[in-house]
């Protein structure tokens, strides 16, 4: 999709920002969260309104679209207030169905299924039992990127989402394989931007940033 090198595009860029939601009871152990209704948690809220604020002191934002999965949903409707904007959903960008995996932990998975998560590990292609593949979530995050940069040209959209389909989108920006999102790493409520110059130029202007939450 994007050429390699730099380039100067002259039309007038189309910026993504993606916020991951904030935590909820199972980000602190790290427990697979796929398509679950887990709400955010106090700290998860706290989060959430910490990077509303730093959005509201940064540049306009035009539009708001979130996945539709709780945490998601109530991430977005945090910042939309914070923002006087309305949040849009869109289906294609919840996370990845973990199947039989949901709740549990990598060390968890690892003493159940440890052939099979170690397939899941190196191959996009291969899905949990009972789940999706992130080759099959990378299908449907495209389609959903290209209706929010076609239908917001010119404009800068929030996007909230969650770890696969940001990873995704990060990739998709890079020109990177998919195996490359198995090296990206994803905080609670960090935020990324990618400057988009439609299919002919993107540029990540930032990863995981988390310069907005503090810790004890």
């Amino acid at each position: 999709m994007t050429t390699l090198g730099w380039t100067n595009p002259e039309a007038t860029a189309t910026v993504t920002i993606l916020l991951r939601h904030g935590d909820t009871r199972l980000s602190p152990e790290h427990r697979f969260s796929g398509l679950s209704d887990e709400p955010l948690s106090a700290d998860g809220a706290r989060q959430v309104s910490s990077a509303a604020h730093r959005l509201a002191s940064g540049a306009r934002i035009d539009a708001i679209v979130s996945s539709p999965l709780p945490r998601a949903a109530a991430t977005a409707a945090i910042v939309a207030k914070q923002l006087a904007l309305t949040a849009a959903t869109d289906d294609d960008l919840r996370e990845t169905d973990f199947g039989e995996w949901e709740g549990l932990t990598i060390a968890e998975i690892q003493s159940r299924w440890p052939e099979a998560v170690a397939a899941w590990q190196h191959d996009p292609e291969k899905a949990p039992p009972g789940g999706e593949s992130f080759a099959d979530t990378a299908c449907r995050v495209s389609r959903a990127c290209e209706r929010i940069l076609q239908e917001n040209k010119g404009q800068t959209v929030l996007i909230v989402s969650h770890i696969t389909p940001i990873k995704i989108m990060l990739c998709r920006a890079l020109g990177a394989p998919l195996l490359s999102l198995y090296r990206l790493y994803l905080g609670s409520a960090c935020i990324n931007e990618i400057q988009w110059h439609g299919n002919e130029f993107a540029a990540v202007r930032k990863v995981n940033d988390t310069s907005h939450l503090t810790y004890p």
